[in-house]
Parts: structure tokens; sequence; C-alpha cells
């Protein structure tokens, strides 16, 4: 029996660390991993206990992007196997992007490809400076399409015109330069230390509060500033005060005291 290409691991405290497992190939990515990745995203976005996500790869690199092997495949497909492949991985793709939960990406080495894709999928990415990054498709004649909408969403149309085309690579330093990376860290120790600090910080927000405020990116960006806008913000927020957790934190904040959910992950921590 074959190792998994992806593995899981759930703290009580509701973190997740979805593992890329393949690293005597940089976790480069076959149909068998975009699978096994798809299924864990939906396993998440229905479990209620699960804060957030933190995806990283095993070994070198994040991801080198699409196995050579995979891709040799598809080389001998008809049409309608490579568009059911394409729409498979566009899925996998989606299912990270739109996952209900905050995603953090902590990037060494390569992430090249679709492996720069899901970088692009995930709400903070953390980068080694040293690592690289690039959009390799044209290189062997190809092109960034299933993974284009999330890296346009990253970096902006105009980056997107120069790296889609020229396919050089770039390190984390530039990567964070165009929006890509929200840090850069040049040790193992501070890339922990960044995670670290950034759970600490969602540790202490409201469950329910985080995952609409999600939402709210999702559902607003890019849309003009309109009256229907306007009306759904405001029954928005009406409804989220009417909650038991906008209680909690309310009343917590008065009392000057922790609201129940630090309080919970704080014993979490100490058990």
């Amino acid at each position: 029996m074959t190792d998994p290409r992806v593995l899981l691991q759930q703290d009580p405290d509701g973190i997740a660390w979805v593992t890329l497992n393949r690293p005597h190939v940089h976790n480069a990515f076959d149909e068998v991993m975009i699978k096994e990745l798809r299924e864990i995203f939906d396993i998440l976005a229905k479990d209620n206990a699960c804060r957030a996500v933190v995806l990283r790869g095993e070994g070198k690199s994040f991801s080198a992007g699409a196995d050579l092997e995979w891709m040799k495949r598809a080389g001998d497909f008809s049409h309608n196997q490579n568009l059911a492949d394409a729409e498979y991985l566009a899925a996998m793709l989606n299912s990270l992007y739109s996952l209900n939960k905050l995603t953090i990406a902590c990037v060494q080495g390569a992430a090249m490809g679709g492996g720069l894709g899901l970088v692009s999928c995930c709400d903070i990415v953390i980068a080694d400076v040293t690592a690289k990054f690039a959009l390799s498709e044209v290189k062997i004649g190809l092109i960034p399409a299933t993974i284009s909408p999330y890296v346009l969403a990253a970096i902006g149309p105009r980056q997107a015109r120069r790296y889609f085309q020229t396919g050089e690579r770039f390190d984390g330093q530039k990567a964070y330069d165009i929006g890509l990376v929200h840090e850069v860290v040049t040790t193992a120790e501070e890339m922990q230390a960044e995670l670290d600090q950034l759970l600490t910080h969602l540790r202490s927000n409201g469950p329910l509060a985080v995952r609409e405020a999600k939402r709210l990116v999702m559902d607003y960006a890019g849309q003009p500033l309109s009256s229907k806008i306007m009306e759904d913000s405001a029954e928005r927020i009406a409804a989220i005060r009417a909650r038991p957790e906008a209680r909690e934190g309310l009343g917590a904040f008065l009392e000057k005291r922790k609201p129940s959910w630090s309080t919970r992950d704080e014993e979490s921590d100490n058990s």
C-alpha cells in the first residue's frame, strides 16, 4: 500500500495541518494528490470545529507543480479526458480558495506552476526569502489556465502579464513585493514563530466572526458599491449581532475578561 500523497493532522484547538507528502518529487502533484486534496478540503469545510488550515510541503519544497509522469500520460488523453482532468483540478483549487476557514501557506523551496496556484488560493502566505516561484507552464508549451483566476486575484493583471508570459523564476522577496506573499522569513524557526503569532491572533477571535469576515471578502471583492451591497452589509451585521458569539464577545470586552472561545483554546494549549 502506498503512502498517502497528502497528510491531515487536526489539533484539539481547531487547527488543521495539511501536508503535501511527495518529498522525493518536490511534492509535484498528480491526479491522486489532487483527489486527496479535494477530499480533505471538503471534509474540513464541513468541520465546524476546524478554525484554520495550514498548508505546507514535506521536505525541501512546497510544490514543484505538476508531476511530469502525469503530464506525459495526459499527452495521450482525448480532449474530453483532458477536459475532465482539468475540471477536477479547477474544482480542487476552488475548494481551497473558497474554504470557510482561515488558510495559511508556509512555503519553502520550489512553488512552481500549480504549486504557485495553491499558494494563491490561500488567505495568508509565509515564505522563505530563498523560495523559488514561477509560472513555468509556458516553458513546456502550456498556459497557467486553471490557476489563473487565483493568481490574478493575488498579484493583479499587471504583474500577471509579465510572469504568465516569461515563466521566469523569482524569489520570496520578489513574491512579497508583488503581493503574492504576506510575510518573508529567513529561517525555519522564523517561519514557525510567524505562524505561531498568526494562530495566536486567530485563537482570540470569534470562530463564526472569522468565517463571516472571510465571506465578506469573497462576496464583495470586485463589486461596485451599490444600494444592494449596502443593504446586504447592514443585514449581515444585524444578523451577527444577535448571535450568541457576538453577545459573548461584547460581554467579555465590557467585563474586561477573555471570551469563552479564548479560554477554551488556552485550556487546550495547557492540557
